[in-house]
């Protein structure tokens, strides 16, 4: 299957970049292997919650390394190198985050992964989520589904709240506003559903309900890098995926929510309250 780029003219072979994709994905992963049960470097960015290790950079460096070698032409997004505003065009651009699960890494909470996704016309092609310490690799191709390790994946048919489990997070931000929003939220469902789960992940999350693990996982204040890759495998896999107020989904707007059923998806948005960000 191919695409073509409308900015550069560029005919991609989608399952050829899959293909390399799925190469150099795993040697990534041996790298977060290698530094798990290690002491880790931690630089903070945005707050005590929020910070970055020696490895998420060495993970960014070499994938963008590696894949510019092979791509000339297109453009990268990376959690790490990313400094100013997002520019998102129609120009192939890959979507980075090398550690999605920073603060599970350092703490050696083994959900923590590599999240890829490769964009041509701001449309999603191709996403690769890989938890080398579960060795878990979740991937999708546009038009071909979506996988666990080479088995297909759905997401569970459950529609009723009070049957589901669902998936948030409270996020790195420390603001007593939104977090008293997100704890009413939780509060909220907790009442009606079989329980509130909080991994530490929201690429993991997102797959783990493209695979039916959980029934619906929802989170504001998230970046572009967190969700390009998993909301599109959710997609492909048959997924609900919309912004947390029932709207279109847009990855640059910092929220999201993904449901196994439609009937899910509005019960839980009749329910929480929206947090707001700045957009990336």
């Amino acid at each position: 299957m191919s695409v073509i780029a409308k900015e550069t003219g560029e005919k991609i072979n989608l399952n050829e970049v899959y293909a390399f994709l799925l190469e150099i994905v795993p040697k990534c992963g041996q790298i977060i292997r290698d530094a798990y049960f290690k002491e880790k470097n931690v630089t903070d960015k945005q707050n005590f919650a929020d910070f970055v290790t020696e490895t998420d950079t060495r993970v960014e460096k070499v994938l963008i390394e590696t894949l510019k070698e092979k791509y000339l032409t297109h453009d990268f997004i990376g959690e790490e190198s990313t400094k100013e505003k997002v520019k998102f065009a129609d120009s192939p651009v890959w979507i980075i985050d090398p550690v999605d699960g920073t603060t599970n890494f350092v703490h050696k909470f083994p959900y923590c992964a590599i999240s890829i996704g490769f964009y041509v016309n701001r449309e999603p092609q191709i996403g690769v989520v890989y938890n080398p310490i579960r060795d878990e690799l979740f991937s999708a191709v546009k038009g071909q589904g979506a996988y666990l390790n080479g088995r297909t994946i759905f997401p569970s048919n459950v529609k009723e709240l009070n049957k589901s489990l669902i998936i948030t997070e409270f996020g790195s931000g420390r603001e007593e506003n939104q977090l008293n929003i997100k704890v009413n939220n939780m509060r909220a469902l907790i009442e009606r559903c079989h329980g509130v789960r909080c991994l530490g992940s929201s690429a993991l999350n997102t797959c783990y309900v493209a695979s039916g693990a959980s029934d619906l996982y929802y989170e504001f204040g998230i970046h572009i890098w967190d969700m390009a890759a998993a909301t599109f495998i959710a997609k492909e896999a048959g997924c609900v995926v919309l912004d947390p107020d029932g709207s279109e989904l847009n990855i640059l707007n910092r929220r999201v929510l993904v449901s196994a059923t439609k009937e899910l998806a509005d019960k839980v948005i009749s329910i929480i309250k929206p947090v707001f960000y700045e957009s990336d």
